[in-house]
């Protein structure tokens, strides 16, 4: 629907094998791993097969989110201490519907990119291998995310990492959130105005970083007293949004939408609301704990983590 970059498979098992040199710096030595159909992950390990030991997780295989939400329960059931994610906001919603709070090395490698962030593998997974070997502690270098709860009339709940929309749609569809003229109402962890997607509408009225205990409500489509905002809402596509009104609301706060309508999480439509069916979403701090992996390499390098006072050479 836009012009998003690709990163096709050749280049994830290039990403995974240096998230593991990465993490192997860091002294990990047992690996867990979701399966894939496209073997990335196994691929990449063969090259370490005799340094460390690679142990893929039962997982289902519908090539569906499906995989990632079992895979990121059956990590958390064999006690991961860090986890590294390959993908966009999508992967991690999933990921985080599955283990709610994981400690989280994401890096970004999808469609829409605001809450993985682009890192280089190699020292993102040496940071992640200096939290799950218990040298920098997950409480000093980690910080637990925002998220939006989404209670459903009659059906299971959800979670969005980044924003929870409501949109005029009667389907599904591509799932891909365009044509903004559909939009509704909206709730953001965050409003970054240097980001991509809906969030970039809040980011251009009233930034919200993400360490701000609060969530904004943007009440979306055109009425009396409203404003438009020229908004990149999809990677290369800018559309002018209207935009009703606009408010910070606390964490707890409950907002109220009723169908009919498409509900979309993090750039993606999920959830079709039936006419009249009433749901409510909520902010709280409850989300992954993500690691800063700038914040674990300058605390491994204040405590001499990667220093050998042996030279080389023994002299």
């Amino acid at each position: 629907m836009a012009r998003a970059s690709v990163f096709d498979n050749q280049e994830k098992r290039a990403i995974v094998r240096r998230t593991i040199v990465g993490a192997l710096a860091s002294g990990v030595r047992e690996f867990r791993y979701m399966p894939d159909t496209h073997g990335i992950t196994a691929a990449a390990a063969e090259e370490f097969a005799g340094e460390a030991n690679f142990v893929a997780v039962d997982s289902v295989r519908t090539a569906s989110a499906l995989d990632t939400i079992r895979a990121a329960e059956a990590l958390q059931a064999e006690g991961c201490g860090a986890v590294v994610t390959l993908g966009g906001d999508g992967t991690n919603r999933a990921f985080a519907l599955g283990w709610p709070d994981a400690p989280l090395v994401p890096v970004s490698t999808g469609t829409n990119n605001v809450f993985p962030t682009m890192v280089e593998a190699t020292v993102a997974g040496a940071a992640a291998g200096l939290v799950a070997t218990g040298q920098a502690p997950l409480e000093a270098v980690a910080g637990q995310v925002k998220a939006v709860h989404v209670e459903i009339e009659g059906e299971r709940d959800d979670v969005a990492l980044i924003d929870a929309v409501l949109a005029a749609d009667r389907f599904v569809g591509s799932r891909a959130i365009w044509g903004g003229d559909r939009l509704r109402e909206a709730v953001l962890t965050r409003a970054e105005p240097s980001a991509v997607g809906i969030t970039s509408i809040g980011g251009l009225l009233a930034p919200l970083t993400p360490d701000e205990d609060t969530a904004l409500r943007l009440s979306l489509g055109p009425g009396e007293g409203g404003v438009s905002v020229l908004a990149p809402i999809a990677p290369g596509l800018y559309e002018p949004i209207a935009v009703r009104s606009h408010g910070r609301i606390a964490l707890g706060e409950p907002v109220h939408v009723t169908g009919p309508g498409v509900l979309a999480f993090d750039g993606e439509r999920e959830r079709v609301l039936k006419a009249g069916q009433a749901a409510t979403l909520r902010v709280a701090r409850d989300g992954p704990r993500v690691i800063d992996v700038r914040a674990t390499l300058e605390y491994a390098a204040c405590k001499g983590l990667y220093r050998d006072d042996e030279p080389p050479d023994g002299s």
